[in-house]
């Protein structure tokens, strides 16, 4: 092939595979190449062509099956032997999700690419419990926070106390290993130890759970419920909310 592909880099969103856009399962249908993560809907792998090509690189049990540079790499070499790729993430690209290197390396490479948004985890997760992230008159605001980072002595956020001052809800992704250091340090910080918390492991997770307490009791009840990564950490008053229905699902419309 002479001609130089391209690189759609699309959010597959978080749970059931119809969360995906319309524009995402169009782009889906047509590629030539799919390079694809952990925790996608398997429905969605099914919308692709048998004659496509299926790269898997994602992780298992939190490590990288494929280091970034190396997904950087497939990404322009497929794209450069003329092959329409979908780079296809769970949740949103540009969500803690690393579409922004792939991004920068495509386009210095000169690579044709567009992304393509996703639901995030970070508010799809809360909402499939019932918890919005933001509510009048109790939550104005959210701030969605790596629960993990590498460039810290504790590998916890820089400023964290910063944002225990803030209003509003706080959503910290990959944190699920990091939960006592983040509760602790945030009621250092003078963060309320009754203030409202949740940490939820569900869309694709194989082993979905959620449990609820504040601040105070949110790692001890964590333990209780043997919530398994990947999870979200919800911290504000919204997190004591359960907008769902009797039998614990939502009221849905028939």
């Amino acid at each position: 092939m002479e001609k130089t592909g391209c690189v759609y880099l699309v959010g597959a969103g978080c749970g059931q595979a119809d969360l995906i856009t319309v524009r995402g399962l169009r782009l889906l249908r047509k590629c030539q190449v799919l390079v694809y993560d952990d925790l996608i809907a398997g429905e969605l792998l099914e919308e692709v062509p048998d004659s496509a090509q299926r790269i898997y690189v994602g992780k298992r049990s939190g490590r990288q099956v494929t280091p970034q540079e190396e997904i950087s790499r497939i990404l322009v070499e497929k794209a450069r032997e003329g092959y329409v790729v979908v780079r296809l993430k769970g949740g949103d690209p540009f969500v803690f999700g690393r579409g922004g290197e792939e991004m920068k390396a495509l386009i210095e490479a000169g690579i044709p690419c567009e992304e393509v948004p996703g639901v995030t985890s970070a508010i799809a997760i809360p909402a499939a419990a019932g918890i919005p992230v933001t509510y009048r008159g109790l939550s104005r605001s959210v701030h969605i926070v790596t629960g993990h980072t590498a460039d810290t002595e504790d590998c916890l956020p820089r400023h964290l106390e910063l944002l225990a001052e803030m209003e509003g809800t706080l959503v910290f992704l990959m944190g699920l290993g990091q939960l006592e250091k983040i509760a602790e340090r945030l009621i250092q910080a003078g963060m309320a130890e009754d203030t409202p918390a949740a940490v939820i492991s569900g869309g694709n997770s194989r082993c979905p759970a959620a449990a609820r307490g504040t601040l105070g009791t949110i790692v001890s009840e964590t333990r209780k419920k043997k919530v398994k990564a990947p999870a979200v950490i919800v911290v504000g008053e919204t997190a004591a909310l359960e907008l769902i229905g009797d039998d614990g699902s939502f009221c849905r419309c028939p």
